[in-house]
């Protein structure tokens, strides 16, 4: 399956990869910090807004919605799904070697097993490839 994107779509996807995935692993950094939150504790999630890791965790979140977002406007959601599927790859490895968290052989045989669903779900048909089949549903919905 052949796609042609520009630059600027590789940049986007390349920037849902690292900001959900340094993001993820920034705010798991910063809860860590913060210890346990619960329903009679929630006054620590006001404490944790003054953590550098969470706020940049947070920033890196809304700047990888924003990646998201503009990706699903020109693609659809089988061909940025591939992306994101790299988040799990990425993320377990920014926490191994990071967080220095310990990942058992579960949790990559259950990474892997996502990764080959999701480039399955990939090889189907995509309106990415053909641009004029959003024209002709453009003009259904018109109708």
């Amino acid at each position: 399956m052949k796609h042609a994107l520009s630059r600027s779509q590789y940049a986007v996807l390349a920037a849902i990869i690292l900001t959900a995935s340094v993001g993820d692993t920034m705010l798991s950094r910063g809860m860590s910090q913060i210890g346990h939150v619960d329903l009679h504790h929630l006054s620590l999630l006001l404490i944790a807004l003054k953590n550098i890791w969470i706020v940049g965790g947070i920033i890196l979140l809304i700047g990888f919605f924003a990646s998201y977002l503009s990706a699903l406007s020109w693609a659809d959601l089988t061909f940025v799904m591939p992306a994101t599927a790299f988040n799990y790859v990425v993320v377990a490895l920014l926490s191994r070697f990071w967080l220095h968290e310990h990942l058992s052989l579960y949790r990559w045989a259950g990474i892997f097993l996502i990764v080959c669903a999701v480039g399955f779900v990939a090889q189907g048909p995509s309106r990415t490839e053909h641009d004029h089949t959003l024209e002709v549903m453009d003009a259904a919905v018109g109708r």
